[in-house]
């Protein structure tokens, strides 16, 4: 990257953020003109800058460090694997949160939704699952999507991929992830996916819920469940600013009880 290409992706962001020039400029002490400027490449800006706008953007930790780069600055926040000795306290109490949530199914996911922790319930659901389908390391949209992974024991598969679509094409959009995007061209080849053209305006359609669920045959029963996702309130590391976890719960005493009887 050359230092003009900061202002590309100043731009691209405030278009996706649907902010304007002005009011950005005014709400991180800049002049409009200067702000203009830099999105231009006819001024390059000070890393405090770039770090106000990038903030008030709510621009995850790794693309921060993309823009301090393309400024031709070093990068400021660290990317420690999940492996490593320096987030094995983190990693413990996300583990210990996964397991206490057993017999409910729940994992802990990066931005490409690959699953980096699980529990045993949900190792349970893609037991039997191949290694091929699932992905190395598992990835959810693979294995919800894939007509030989979960897709064929989904009985909402209309409504349920309608999510999960829109979730990728998003993720898309906003990552700018060439393994994401690679993804999103596969899964559109696959039986029963809607054209690519179409994630963007997909909703899932049920009313009647107040939240969706995902109805699910598990060993010849049929088990509902919500889902919540949750992320780090201040992480200052890329890996945990892309983590997400991802806990699933019964959504009828039915699902509750076949849960817990599988566990």
């Amino acid at each position: 990257m050359t230092p003009t290409n900061v202002g590309h992706l100043i731009r691209r962001q405030r278009g996706l953020a649907r902010r304007s020039q002005m009011d950005l400029a005014h709400e991180i002490g800049i002049s409009p003109r200067h702000l203009s400027f830099v999105e231009l490449g006819k001024s390059k800006p000070s890393p405090d800058v770039l770090m106000k706008i990038a903030q008030h953007l709510d621009l995850p930790l790794r693309e921060r460090n993309d823009w301090l780069l393309a400024a031709g600055y070093a990068p400021r926040y660290p990317e420690t694997p999940l492996t490593e000795s320096a987030l094995s306290r983190v990693r413990a109490s996300l583990q210990a949160l996964l397991d206490t949530h057993d017999p409910f199914p729940g994992i802990a996911i990066d931005r490409q939704w690959n699953v980096q922790l699980s529990n045993h319930a949900a190792r349970r659901l893609v037991s039997g699952i191949s290694e091929e389908v699932l992905g190395v390391p598992a990835n959810v949209f693979r294995m919800a999507l894939h007509p030989a992974g979960l897709a064929g024991r989904t009985r909402n598969f209309p409504q349920w991929s309608a999510y999960l679509l829109r979730r990728l094409d998003r993720a898309v959009v906003r990552t700018q992830d060439p393994c994401l995007a690679a993804l999103a061209d596969e899964i559109a080849t696959w039986p029963a996916i809607p054209e690519r053209h179409t994630w963007s305006s997909l909703f899932p359609d049920e009313a009647d819920d107040p939240v969706l669920s995902w109805r699910l045959e598990l060993d010849g029963e049929e088990v509902s469940m919500f889902t919540v996702l949750s992320t780090f309130g201040t992480p200052m590391d890329v890996t945990l600013s892309d983590l997400s976890i991802e806990l699933f719960f019964p959504a009828d005493e039915q699902t509750e009880t076949i849960l817990r009887r599988h566990a």
